[in-house]
């Protein structure tokens, strides 16, 4: 879309009436003064089917998932050995989630409402990280993603009915990971790895649709061998309860805050835009903020306020000048709070309303008659079947939005809108 507002001058007395006067207006004025026109002119090429972009959901399995959502409900604290702890840490004291719900059954009750609304509308896929294999110990807890853990590869389909039926059964697979005992979310955030594993994949080397990573983390990246930084080191930002000295973790525990931030721009440079939502606690205080806006930034996949909007969520206010949010990843504390981020992605990533082309307050018309719309070239008059003038901008209906629903990349809709507002 491109939009051209214009000055159109500081008319005189007679200068008014004789600009005016060519739509067939009259105009009285109390006042011999400069009267201020500005036009603004949109002009955009529609075509409602374009290639379907491809998602891939990279969902954080780690054993830290299966901790409460909120540690402070008295109802996550179980007996264990004599004393009162939190649920989750261990296999040995799971929580019961019927009354103290924990991150990943919250991801589970969230996820489905965002598959069935954007699965007719996005090739999506489905991998997850670490790679365990079903092994224990640090080896297989460290182990990124792989062709075993790509649950759901990007497919082929374009029509939206096979579609949705790949994305109900990406939330059947995600539905069936349980919260504890066998194939529960266990080890640690190979994160750098797993979005340079998930850049390669096959799904993404088509390069003539928008590409997206959704990165859904719980956690900080950790758990990279190559790590610029050893346990030893006084810059190592060590991750792990048990520490990161040469015979706990090493270089795996240290922070991997530089080779996810390279991962992500190696993405970027691929094509692929990565989309960062933090889940939790822990990707709310400590590192978490500065690492996962770090990552979100290089994304490019800048989060948006608008319609009037002042406030990003929690903690996070709108630039009115710009329209950003502040921070650049999504950060969600519970079931609705992830449900709610998803569907922002959702609404971004799909783009607005074929058949609306908007407009803000300031690009609006002072008068209903002062708009002017042309379609393929062709002046086109409002009414049933064509177009109508709203407090958000220009909305076609009837035959002219099938039309324009109709169209695609090789067989267009080219629209001019122009308006003139007098300030």
């Amino acid at each position: 879309m491109r939009v051209k507002p214009a000055l159109l001058g500081a008319l005189s007395f007679g200068a008014s009436v004789s600009v005016l006067a060519v739509a067939c207006q009259s105009y009285d004025f109390e006042k011999v003064e400069p009267v201020f026109l500005a036009q603004t002119t949109v002009e955009v090429t529609l075509h409602a089917r374009d290639s379907k972009p491809n998602i891939m959901l990279l969902v954080d399995t780690s054993g830290s998932m299966t901790l409460p959502v909120d540690e402070s409900d008295p109802d996550c604290r179980v007996p264990y050995n004599g004393e009162q702890v939190i649920c989750g840490n261990s296999d040995e004291v799971p929580c019961n989630t019927a009354v103290c719900p924990t991150r990943w059954t919250e991801l589970q009750a969230a996820v489905p409402g965002f598959l069935a609304s954007a699965g007719p509308h996005v090739r999506l896929g489905l991998t997850t990280y670490p790679d365990t294999n079903g092994e224990r110990g640090l080896d297989a807890f460290c182990r990124p993603s792989s062709s075993r853990t790509v649950q759901k590869d990007l497919p082929e389909a374009e029509d939206d009915a096979s579609l949705l039926e790949h994305a109900n059964k990406i939330n059947n697979i995600i539905q069936a990971i349980p919260n504890s005992g066998a194939g529960r979310p266990v080890g640690g955030t190979p994160t750098s790895l797993s979005l340079r594993f998930v850049k390669d994949l096959p799904g993404f080397q088509d390069k003539d649709r928008k590409q997206f990573v959704v990165l859904l983390t719980d956690g900080v990246p950790n758990c990279n061998p190559d790590n610029v930084y050893q346990g030893s080191d006084a810059e190592c930002r060590c991750t792990t309860e048990s520490g990161c000295g040469p015979t706990q973790t090493g270089r795996r525990g240290c922070l991997d805050k530089d080779a996810s931030v390279s991962a992500v721009r190696e993405l970027r440079a691929a094509g692929i835009r990565t989309i960062v939502i933090g889940f939790g606690a822990e990707t709310a205080t400590g590192d978490g903020p500065a690492v996962l806006e770090a990552m979100a930034q290089y994304g490019d996949f800048p989060r948006t306020c608008k319609d009037g909007q002042t406030s990003c969520g929690p903690g996070d206010a709108c630039d009115p000048v710009t329209n950003l949010c502040q921070r650049s990843y999504y950060q969600a504390a519970n079931k609705e709070e992830l449900a709610q981020a998803l569907e922002d992605i959702s609404k971004d990533v799909l783009g607005d309303e074929p058949c609306l082309i908007k407009l803000e307050p300031s690009e609006l018309p002072s008068d209903p008659s002062l708009i002017v719309v042309y379609v393929d070239g062709e002046r086109t008059a409002a009414g049933e079947g064509t177009w109508t003038l709203g407090e958000d901008g220009v909305r076609f209906n009837g035959a002219m939005c099938e039309r324009i629903l109709a169209s695609t990349p090789d067989a267009p809709v080219d629209i001019e809108v122009r308006a003139i507002r007098q300030r």
